[in-house]
């Protein structure tokens, strides 16, 4: 028989053991809270710091477009965003997405996950994901796949090659091991996402300068530039609505709604640098069919930030706007009416790009991600000695 001090000591040893493991296990914790989200925002700046590649984003745009009373997609989307803890410490961070439209519009029972950080751990990483899962199971949804964002306009794609380089802003970087993880949870490939870098030519290539002055006495079209942001406002929700036209049929694309168009001029008109901005309408009605978005590079900018537009991001911001010392050029957007893709008008505003970034001193162009079944985007580069430098995934799982 034991003695009671015996049996006493034992019972302390036993609940020290249950306390440690406790201690040392994954605990999943969803955000409920502004203290909460706060974390779950800066977790990915954290886990960063330090590398060269790593372009953080704005900190209140992501509160923004995680906040369900700010982010207009909250109106047809739900959402579920989760915390890893391993020894008391954020390990890991990932947000569970239904975005309903799309389903009805793709015929089909999706859910997203986004906003997928975690260190190298895979008990971190299995639970972070398997949480997921089990979310958009309740939900009743049929496959989870991602990253993918609530639009089109989020990040999107897993980077899986391309380590070495920069980001840019509308991209997200990623460790190497993310993918080993991903795939190792039986997550297979959906759609690849390439990007590349284009050496701006001296001079407006041959080629491409005889297909547009084709293009557009052909077509009778116009070229219009810009002098202030406010002429471009009668035309900005014009260029989110052809946006929609034009993207409509590309992989997970969800056409913006009215509230959302609005968010999303609100947020990027103000950023534009004309130079940089080429709309092509019809002369006779004054249609918009075409528009071509470029921005200077913010990617060093954003490091010099830290994801703070205050007291100094800013500054830093305004700089790589407005500098002549900003060599690099990011293509942001390209899109043309659907009647006439594949017809050459992408080489109008290609043409603008080039006669802009040369009398101001740009090298080199930075495309944003292009599907890799995109031929007619991609064809827009040939012959201009283009290299694809990155390439990013999206991943999908049947549950």
């Amino acid at each position: 028989m034991f003695s009671t001090p015996f049996l006493f000591d034992n019972i302390l040893k036993f609940i020290r053991l249950t306390r440690n493991q406790e201690h040392m296990s994954i605990v999943i914790k969803k955000v409920t809270d502004k203290s909460d989200l706060k974390k779950f925002v800066y977790f990915n700046i954290n886990l960063y710091k330090g590398c060269d590649q790593y372009v953080p984003p704005l900190i209140y745009d992501e509160f923004a477009t995680l906040n369900r009373d700010k982010n207009p997609a909250f109106d047809h989307c739900e959402a579920e965003y989760y915390l890893a803890y391993k020894n008391g410490e954020i390990a890991g961070r990932i947000a569970a997405i239904i975005n309903h439209k799309g389903n009805k519009i793709w015929n089909q029972k999706y859910a997203r996950f986004s906003f997928v950080d975690f260190i190298d751990d895979v008990e971190v990483s299995e639970k972070l994901f398997k949480t997921a899962e089990r979310w958009a199971k309740k939900k009743g949804m049929k496959h989870i796949h991602g990253p993918m964002g609530f639009t089109d306009l989020d990040h999107e794609g897993l980077l899986i090659e391309g380590f070495d380089y920069i980001s840019t802003m509308l991209t997200s970087y990623s460790y190497p091991y993310y993918k080993t993880h991903i795939e190792r949870l039986g997550y297979t490939k959906d759609q690849d996402w390439n990007e590349y870098l284009i050496p701006i030519p001296k001079e407006v290539p041959e080629r491409m300068d005889r297909v547009a002055d084709v293009v557009q006495k052909r077509f009778g079209l116009i070229v219009k530039k810009f002098n202030s942001k406010k002429e471009i406002m009668p035309y900005a929700r014009d260029i989110f609505i052809l946006l929609n036209k034009s993207y409509k049929n590309l992989y997970g694309y969800v056409e913006l709604t009215d509230k959302q168009i609005d968010y999303y001029v609100n947020m990027y008109i103000p950023l534009l640098r004309l130079d940089f901005l080429t709309l092509v309408f019809k002369k006779d009605d004054y249609k918009l069919i075409g528009f071509g978005i470029g921005l200077p590079s913010l990617a060093k900018a954003l490091q010099k930030a830290n994801g703070k537009f205050l007291p100094t991001g800013w500054y830093h911001l305004y700089r790589a706007i407005k500098s002549d010392n900003n060599k690099v050029l990011d293509l942001l957007l390209i899109g043309v009416d659907p009647e006439y893709q594949g017809k050459g008008v992408n080489s109008l505003m290609f043409r603008e790009f080039a006669l802009s970034a040369n009398r101001l001193g740009y090298e080199v162009a930075e495309s944003n991600p292009e599907l890799e079944l995109n031929n007619r985007v991609q064809s827009m580069w040939d012959g201009l000695d283009a290299k694809q430098h990155k390439k990013r995934r999206a991943y999908i799982k049947e549950l």
